[in-house]
């Protein structure tokens, strides 16, 4: 069994997290270095270390994250003038913690690109 990530640890109570919302299937919490002034990670409770390892049974999982961090974006952040949700895919993406998760980010004006480089 592989060792667990920080999410996994958080999901489970092992450390602590600045939690916004939480279900049977997810937990959406802030992240600890926003790049936005709302910035929060959607991640679900289901172990599944990147978007490349997506099953077809994981199709429901993956729309209802989203779902839910469109919810949050207008009843939760009032984030009605835009946001953006963003998915990191392994290292070169920037994925750090391989527990895949959707970053909300809003409260500001944001460019495109989304990063230098």
């Amino acid at each position: 069994m592989s060792e667990k990530t920080i999410f996994g640890k958080i999901i489970d109570k092992e450390i602590p997290a600045n939690i916004v919302y939480e279900d049977d299937r997810c937990l959406v919490f802030h992240d600890i270095n926003p790049q936005a002034p709302v910035h929060v990670l959607v991640i679900p409770k289901k172990e599944i270390p990147t978007l490349n390892d997506l099953e077809e049974a994981d199709d429901e999982l993956v729309g209802y994250l989203v779902r839910i961090a469109s919810r949050l974006a207008r009843e939760k952040f009032d984030l009605e003038d835009g946001y953006r949700l963003v998915i990191n895919c392994g290292p070169h993406a920037g994925q750090t913690v391989f527990h895949i998760h959707i970053h909300l980010l809003g409260g500001r004006p944001m460019g495109w690109p989304p990063w230098p480089g």
